[in-house]
Protein backbone atom coordinates (compact mmCIF):
# COMPACT_ATOMS: atom_id res chain seq x y z
CA UNK A 1 0.00 0.00 0.00
CA UNK A 2 1.73 3.49 -0.66
CA UNK A 3 2.43 5.76 2.01
CA UNK A 4 2.96 9.52 0.75
CA UNK A 5 5.25 11.37 3.33
CA UNK A 6 5.26 15.01 2.86
CA UNK A 7 9.45 16.81 4.12
CA UNK A 8 9.19 19.93 4.63
CA UNK A 9 12.76 21.31 4.04
CA UNK A 10 15.04 24.50 4.62
CA UNK A 11 18.72 25.13 3.49
CA UNK A 12 19.42 23.80 7.28
CA UNK A 13 21.32 20.89 9.24
CA UNK A 14 18.04 20.11 10.66
CA UNK A 15 16.81 19.67 7.65
CA UNK A 16 19.59 17.25 6.38
CA UNK A 17 19.13 15.32 9.87
CA UNK A 18 15.05 14.16 8.72
CA UNK A 19 15.96 13.58 5.44
CA UNK A 20 18.72 11.43 6.51
CA UNK A 21 16.50 9.96 8.95
CA UNK A 22 14.11 8.89 6.39
CA UNK A 23 16.60 7.26 4.09
CA UNK A 24 17.80 4.94 6.85
CA UNK A 25 14.59 3.80 7.17
CA UNK A 26 12.32 3.49 3.89
CA UNK A 27 15.11 3.58 1.16
CA UNK A 28 14.41 0.07 0.66
CA UNK A 29 10.78 0.75 1.30
CA UNK A 30 9.60 0.66 -2.48
CA UNK A 31 6.09 1.96 -1.91
CA UNK A 32 6.61 5.04 0.64
CA UNK A 33 6.78 7.93 -1.74
CA UNK A 34 8.46 11.22 -0.51
CA UNK A 35 7.60 14.79 -1.45
CA UNK A 36 9.98 17.42 -0.66
CA UNK A 37 8.72 21.08 -0.05
CA UNK A 38 10.53 24.38 0.61
CA UNK A 39 8.39 27.51 0.59
CA UNK A 40 9.50 30.88 0.14
CA UNK A 41 7.30 33.64 2.04
CA UNK A 42 6.71 36.42 -0.46
CA UNK A 43 4.36 39.49 0.69
CA UNK A 44 3.66 43.36 -0.49
CA UNK A 45 4.66 42.95 -4.67
CA UNK A 46 2.24 39.64 -5.11
CA UNK A 47 -0.58 41.45 -3.49
CA UNK A 48 -3.97 41.05 -5.90
CA UNK A 49 -1.76 38.57 -8.29
CA UNK A 50 -2.32 35.14 -5.69
CA UNK A 51 -3.99 33.84 -8.89
CA UNK A 52 -0.55 33.65 -11.43
CA UNK A 53 0.93 30.20 -12.06
CA UNK A 54 4.31 30.04 -9.99
CA UNK A 55 6.15 30.70 -13.21
CA UNK A 56 4.38 33.82 -13.71
CA UNK A 57 4.36 34.85 -10.04
CA UNK A 58 8.38 34.73 -10.22
CA UNK A 59 8.44 37.41 -12.80
CA UNK A 60 7.06 40.23 -10.51
CA UNK A 61 8.29 39.47 -7.23
CA UNK A 62 11.37 41.67 -5.63
CA UNK A 63 14.83 40.54 -6.97
CA UNK A 64 16.10 39.50 -3.00
CA UNK A 65 12.38 36.87 -3.89
CA UNK A 66 13.27 35.50 -6.46
CA UNK A 67 17.50 35.08 -5.15
CA UNK A 68 16.00 32.86 -2.91
CA UNK A 69 13.24 31.06 -5.04
CA UNK A 70 16.31 29.95 -7.04
CA UNK A 71 18.34 29.02 -3.95
CA UNK A 72 15.96 26.94 -2.34
CA UNK A 73 15.14 25.10 -6.13
CA UNK A 74 18.91 24.31 -5.40
CA UNK A 75 18.91 23.26 -2.21
CA UNK A 76 15.64 21.03 -2.79
CA UNK A 77 17.58 19.08 -6.00
CA UNK A 78 20.38 18.34 -3.78
CA UNK A 79 18.10 16.84 -0.78
CA UNK A 80 16.58 14.84 -3.80
CA UNK A 81 20.41 13.57 -4.94
CA UNK A 82 20.54 12.62 -1.05
CA UNK A 83 17.50 10.58 -1.30
CA UNK A 84 19.20 9.02 -4.44
CA UNK A 85 22.41 8.33 -3.25
CA UNK A 86 20.76 6.09 -0.31
CA UNK A 87 19.17 3.92 -2.88
CA UNK A 88 15.67 5.88 -3.06
CA UNK A 89 14.20 5.54 -7.05
CA UNK A 90 14.07 9.25 -8.29
CA UNK A 91 10.29 7.89 -9.05
CA UNK A 92 9.85 7.84 -5.47
CA UNK A 93 10.54 11.80 -4.90
CA UNK A 94 8.86 14.95 -5.98
CA UNK A 95 9.28 18.08 -5.21
CA UNK A 96 7.84 21.88 -4.93
CA UNK A 97 9.47 24.94 -4.07
CA UNK A 98 6.04 27.40 -3.17
CA UNK A 99 6.45 31.03 -3.45
CA UNK A 100 3.72 32.30 -0.97
CA UNK A 101 2.29 35.49 0.87
CA UNK A 102 0.93 33.03 3.86
CA UNK A 103 2.88 32.29 6.47
CA UNK A 104 5.40 28.94 5.90
CA UNK A 105 3.64 27.00 8.54
CA UNK A 106 0.51 27.82 6.91
CA UNK A 107 1.71 26.93 3.41
CA UNK A 108 2.94 23.52 4.72
CA UNK A 109 -0.37 22.73 6.40
CA UNK A 110 -2.08 23.34 3.48
CA UNK A 111 0.02 21.19 1.18
CA UNK A 112 -0.52 18.30 3.95
CA UNK A 113 -3.87 18.34 3.79
CA UNK A 114 -4.41 19.34 0.25
CA UNK A 115 -2.25 15.84 -1.09
CA UNK A 116 -3.62 13.83 1.17
CA UNK A 117 -0.10 13.04 3.12
CA UNK A 118 0.07 10.10 5.65
CA UNK A 119 2.74 11.75 7.51
CA UNK A 120 4.76 15.46 7.42
CA UNK A 121 8.12 15.52 9.00
CA UNK A 122 9.79 18.91 9.95
CA UNK A 123 13.06 19.07 11.40
CA UNK A 124 13.27 20.89 14.16
CA UNK A 125 15.62 24.04 15.36
CA UNK A 126 17.76 23.72 18.34
CA UNK A 127 16.42 26.54 19.59
CA UNK A 128 15.33 26.14 24.10
CA UNK A 129 12.01 25.25 25.10
CA UNK A 130 11.39 28.71 26.50
CA UNK A 131 12.81 30.26 22.90
CA UNK A 132 10.10 28.88 20.73
CA UNK A 133 7.42 30.01 22.95
CA UNK A 134 8.51 33.34 22.84
CA UNK A 135 9.65 33.66 19.09
CA UNK A 136 7.15 31.07 17.52
CA UNK A 137 9.09 28.22 15.25
CA UNK A 138 7.68 26.43 12.36
CA UNK A 139 7.20 22.98 14.21
CA UNK A 140 5.70 24.94 16.92
CA UNK A 141 2.60 26.81 14.70
CA UNK A 142 2.64 23.57 13.18
CA UNK A 143 1.73 21.52 16.27
CA UNK A 144 -0.60 24.41 17.82
CA UNK A 145 -3.18 24.21 14.47
CA UNK A 146 -2.03 20.74 12.61
CA UNK A 147 -3.78 18.22 14.77
CA UNK A 148 -5.56 16.34 11.34
CA UNK A 149 -2.16 14.97 9.97
CA UNK A 150 0.51 12.91 11.78
CA UNK A 151 3.51 14.91 12.21
CA UNK A 152 7.10 14.00 12.30
CA UNK A 153 9.89 15.50 14.18
CA UNK A 154 12.99 15.58 14.15
CA UNK A 155 15.46 16.54 16.64
CA UNK A 156 19.07 15.91 16.00
CA UNK A 157 20.59 12.97 14.24
CA UNK A 158 18.31 9.69 14.77
CA UNK A 159 19.74 6.98 13.35
CA UNK A 160 17.80 4.04 14.93
CA UNK A 161 14.87 1.45 13.82
CA UNK A 162 13.44 1.20 17.16
CA UNK A 163 10.29 2.37 17.86
CA UNK A 164 8.98 2.83 21.39
CA UNK A 165 5.36 3.52 21.54
CA UNK A 166 3.65 4.76 25.22
CA UNK A 167 0.03 3.03 25.55
CA UNK A 168 -2.58 4.03 28.02
CA UNK A 169 -5.66 2.02 27.08
CA UNK A 170 -7.34 5.20 24.81
CA UNK A 171 -8.25 5.82 21.53
CA UNK A 172 -5.60 8.29 21.04
CA UNK A 173 -2.44 6.04 21.37
CA UNK A 174 -4.48 3.06 20.21
CA UNK A 175 -4.79 5.81 16.56
CA UNK A 176 -0.98 6.30 16.62
CA UNK A 177 -0.87 2.76 17.12
CA UNK A 178 -3.00 2.43 13.78
CA UNK A 179 -0.51 4.86 12.09
CA UNK A 180 2.54 3.02 13.05
CA UNK A 181 1.02 -0.09 11.42
CA UNK A 182 0.42 1.49 8.44
CA UNK A 183 3.47 3.17 7.82
CA UNK A 184 5.48 0.12 8.97
CA UNK A 185 3.80 -2.54 7.14
CA UNK A 186 6.56 -4.47 5.54
CA UNK A 187 9.26 -2.72 7.09
CA UNK A 188 12.27 -5.30 8.03
CA UNK A 189 14.05 -4.20 10.69
CA UNK A 190 11.99 -2.23 12.20
CA UNK A 191 11.58 -3.26 16.17
CA UNK A 192 8.46 -1.88 18.49
CA UNK A 193 8.29 -1.48 22.43
CA UNK A 194 4.93 -0.93 24.35
CA UNK A 195 5.64 1.33 27.13
CA UNK A 196 3.17 1.49 30.12
CA UNK A 197 4.34 4.11 32.82
CA UNK A 198 3.03 4.00 36.40
CA UNK A 199 4.45 6.87 37.48
CA UNK A 200 3.16 8.58 40.49
CA UNK A 201 1.11 11.32 39.20
CA UNK A 202 -0.56 9.53 36.29
CA UNK A 203 -4.47 9.96 35.93
CA UNK A 204 -6.77 7.83 36.32
CA UNK A 205 -8.43 7.48 32.11
CA UNK A 206 -11.85 6.17 31.78
CA UNK A 207 -12.50 5.42 27.95
CA UNK A 208 -15.88 5.59 26.18
CA UNK A 209 -16.34 2.48 24.78
CA UNK A 210 -18.39 3.93 21.65
CA UNK A 211 -15.52 5.61 20.83
CA UNK A 212 -13.35 3.01 20.19
CA UNK A 213 -16.27 1.27 18.34
CA UNK A 214 -16.71 4.17 15.99
CA UNK A 215 -13.05 3.31 15.17
CA UNK A 216 -12.39 -0.35 14.79
CA UNK A 217 -15.72 -1.92 15.60
CA UNK A 218 -17.75 -3.56 18.19
CA UNK A 219 -16.55 -7.27 17.73
CA UNK A 220 -12.30 -6.28 17.31
CA UNK A 221 -13.05 -3.90 20.63
CA UNK A 222 -14.93 -6.71 22.42
CA UNK A 223 -12.78 -9.18 21.51
CA UNK A 224 -8.83 -7.35 22.36
CA UNK A 225 -10.07 -5.15 24.85
CA UNK A 226 -11.50 -8.21 27.41
CA UNK A 227 -8.25 -9.85 27.96
CA UNK A 228 -6.54 -9.82 31.29
CA UNK A 229 -3.11 -7.78 29.85
CA UNK A 230 -5.49 -5.72 27.55
CA UNK A 231 -3.47 -2.34 27.76
CA UNK A 232 -1.05 -3.65 25.64
CA UNK A 233 -2.92 -6.71 23.90
CA UNK A 234 -4.90 -4.53 21.88
CA UNK A 235 -1.88 -2.61 20.61
CA UNK A 236 -0.23 -5.61 19.80
CA UNK A 237 -2.71 -7.11 18.25
CA UNK A 238 -3.39 -3.90 15.86
CA UNK A 239 0.19 -4.20 15.14
CA UNK A 240 -0.27 -7.80 13.87
CA UNK A 241 -3.14 -7.33 12.02
CA UNK A 242 -1.84 -5.40 9.92
CA UNK A 243 1.63 -8.18 9.10
CA UNK A 244 3.92 -6.61 11.39
CA UNK A 245 5.93 -9.38 12.76
CA UNK A 246 4.31 -10.39 16.98
CA UNK A 247 8.29 -11.23 17.61
CA UNK A 248 9.23 -7.59 16.50
CA UNK A 249 6.99 -6.70 19.58
CA UNK A 250 8.00 -6.14 23.15
CA UNK A 251 6.31 -4.42 26.40
CA UNK A 252 7.79 -2.87 28.94
CA UNK A 253 6.06 -1.31 31.92
CA UNK A 254 7.66 0.64 34.83
CA UNK A 255 6.31 2.22 38.38
CA UNK A 256 9.31 4.70 38.28
CA UNK A 257 9.39 8.54 38.91
CA UNK A 258 6.46 10.91 39.47
CA UNK A 259 5.44 12.10 36.40
CA UNK A 260 4.76 9.68 32.99
CA UNK A 261 5.89 12.37 30.15
CA UNK A 262 9.12 12.47 31.98
CA UNK A 263 9.70 8.86 32.82
CA UNK A 264 8.58 8.50 28.84
CA UNK A 265 11.43 11.14 27.73
CA UNK A 266 14.05 9.36 30.53
CA UNK A 267 13.05 6.01 29.50
CA UNK A 268 13.58 6.26 25.66
CA UNK A 269 17.30 7.95 26.34
CA UNK A 270 18.13 5.08 28.87
CA UNK A 271 17.32 2.25 26.08
CA UNK A 272 18.36 4.33 23.26
CA UNK A 273 14.89 4.29 21.16
CA UNK A 274 14.59 6.23 18.00
CA UNK A 275 11.59 7.04 17.54
CA UNK A 276 8.83 7.89 20.63
CA UNK A 277 5.37 7.52 18.70
CA UNK A 278 2.76 9.53 20.91
CA UNK A 279 -1.30 9.90 20.11
CA UNK A 280 -2.31 13.20 21.30
CA UNK A 281 -5.95 14.73 22.26
CA UNK A 282 -6.99 17.33 19.79
CA UNK A 283 -6.67 20.90 20.86
CA UNK A 284 -3.60 20.41 22.69
CA UNK A 285 -0.31 22.24 22.12
CA UNK A 286 -1.31 25.23 22.93
CA UNK A 287 1.17 28.33 22.94
CA UNK A 288 -0.01 29.28 26.31
CA UNK A 289 1.24 26.20 28.39
CA UNK A 290 1.67 22.69 27.83
CA UNK A 291 -1.33 20.76 29.47
CA UNK A 292 -0.60 17.01 28.18
CA UNK A 293 1.69 14.31 28.82
CA UNK A 294 2.27 14.74 24.73
CA UNK A 295 2.86 18.23 24.81
CA UNK A 296 5.46 17.58 27.85
CA UNK A 297 7.13 14.52 25.68
CA UNK A 298 7.57 17.34 22.56
CA UNK A 299 8.76 19.82 24.91
CA UNK A 300 11.50 17.54 26.71
CA UNK A 301 12.93 15.11 24.28
CA UNK A 302 16.16 15.86 22.47
CA UNK A 303 17.87 13.83 19.73
CA UNK A 304 15.09 11.81 18.91
CA UNK A 305 12.63 11.36 15.99
CA UNK A 306 8.41 12.02 17.98
CA UNK A 307 5.58 11.10 15.82
CA UNK A 308 2.46 13.02 16.79
CA UNK A 309 -0.59 11.63 15.46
Amino acid sequence: MERKILVAVEGSQYSHHAVTYLCQLFADIEDVYFDLLAVVPCSGMTSGKEWLEQDELINVVSPQTRQKYMQSKAMVSQFSRIFEKNGVDQTRITSTVKISTASVAFEIMHFARQGLHDALVIGRRGLSKIQELIMGSVSQQILEKCSDVPIWIIDGEVDSNTFFVPVDGTPFCLKAIDHLAFILKGHPRAEVTLFNSKAFFTKNIEVDPEVCHNYWGKEWCEINFEKPDSLFHAPRQMLVDAGFPEERIHTLQTKKGLYPSRQIVRQALMDGFGTIVIGRKEGLFKKEKYKGVSDRVVAMAVETAIWVV
